[in-house]
């Protein structure tokens, strides 16, 4: 099976503090891998190295084979120009805990951007695509409604849509329900879940212990930047290796730092 995430001996730092200690991580075409961990042990971290919106001092990243971010020259590594970033970034969809939709365009508009700035598609086209996702995630009726006009839940649903309708090769959730309200967070996890069963290749920082459980092929726990524990949901939820990882387990998922 071929891989379409290649993280190789990744490090980043925050001034004096290590945040990534040398990530090791590869994710097939089609799996569901969840980030979990305490707060500050590098999920979200690890996230933005990938989408490039982090840069990182040492390792590599490549997705379908490529490596992002930089080339290396002379034994020096050297970080691209802007323009073939954006071009690479193109290649992961996001979503953040935030959805960051443009509040003057309605839930069409804004999956529509991208597609007609960045893809180059006619409108009609674009807005035929953008119409089709917001279908899939249930909100075909609200296509022509502003963010404010909407809940969070549906602004996140918008987000996601926008980000699949431009047919990435890796999707990245960063805690997408956690800024949403309790009644709020399946309607979210439902349409991940849904995109997941359709095979996308995903890669996702969450808290929902059990929905991580239910929908990842793989779980990752970190734990102070390292990758602590690899394993399939069954081995990890069930006989976790470390005392670290059964706390955080015991705690619904909430561990606060080792000091």
């Amino acid at each position: 099976m071929s891989h379409i995430l290649e993280i190789e001996g990744v490090h980043k730092r925050f001034g004096q503090n290590e945040v990534l200690k040398g990530i090791d991580l590869k994710v097939s075409a089609g799996e569901v891998v969840a980030l979990i961990g305490s707060s500050g042990s590098g999920k979200t971290t690890l996230l933005r190295c990938v989408n490039l919106l982090e840069e990182f001092e040492a390792g590599a990243i490549r997705i379908d084979g490529q490596a992002i971010g930089y080339r290396s020259e002379g034994g020096r590594r050297i970080r691209l120009r802007e323009k073939a970033i954006a071009a690479q970034r193109a290649m992961t969809g996001m979503a953040f805990q935030s959805f960051n939709l443009f509040p003057h365009l309605t839930a069409a508009g804004n999956v529509m951007l991208g597609l007609t700035k960045v893809r180059g598609m006619k409108r009609d086209e674009a807005r035929a695509l953008a119409e089709q996702w917001l279908g899939r995630v249930g909100l075909a009726e609200r296509r022509d409604h502003y963010p404010s006009q909407l809940s969070g839940g549906q602004q996140q649903r918008v987000a996601i849509a926008r980000a699949i309708a431009m047919n990435p090769k890796l999707m990245l959730f960063d805690e997408p329900t956690s800024a949403l309200d309790p009644e709020l967070v399946n309607e979210v996890l439902a349409v991940i879940k849904g995109l997941a069963d359709d095979g996308m290749t995903m890669l996702l920082v969450t808290h929902e212990m059990r929905f991580a459980r239910e929908v990842a092929d793989r779980i990752i726990f970190m734990n102070e930047g390292r990758i602590a524990e690899d394993g399939p949901p069954e081995k990890i939820f069930t006989r976790p290796d470390s005392e670290r990882l059964a706390a955080f387990l015991s705690r619904g998922g909430h561990l606060t730092p080792a000091g």
